[in-house]
């Protein structure tokens, strides 16, 4: 069993930047491959960001590439969403998933996991 706690979310402007946080307690968190997604209101979930078991691989979603960037910390049990240059469009509770022995997939049936989420609001 995974818990994930997601933190770092609350209101930015736009062009500002904010680091999301999701902590990851049980065993062997550097065999889970972990994932970002988000979703607004009225909107299905969509993927933003992975990041594979071993850390070597990691995609995007195009809508955040070379604005967002995803890393892990396997020491603190922990992987970020550092969130670059936001749009309004960006606005959406962010949820991190969970996977053992992923590969940083980017669909939502592929994780086991999930957090409660962290809301980010971008002000225009």
């Amino acid at each position: 069993q995974v818990q994930l706690v997601e933190s770092g979310g609350g209101l930015v402007q736009a062009g500002g930047s904010l680091r999301l946080s999701c902590a990851a307690s049980g065993r062997a968190f550097s065999t889970y491959a972990m994932g970002w997604f988000r979703q607004a209101p009225g909107k299905e979930r969509e993927f933003v960001a992975g990041i594979s078991w071993g850390g070597s691989r990691t995609d995007y979603a195009d809508s955040v590439k070379g604005r967002f960037t995803i890393s892990r910390d396997n020491a603190k049990s922990t992987v970020y969403l550092q969130m670059n240059s936001l749009k309004p469009e960006d606005a959406a509770a962010y949820y991190c998933a969970a996977v053992q022995w992923g590969s940083g997939s980017s669909s939502t049936s592929r994780y086991d996991y999930w957090g409660q989420g962290t809301q980010v609001t971008v002000s225009s």
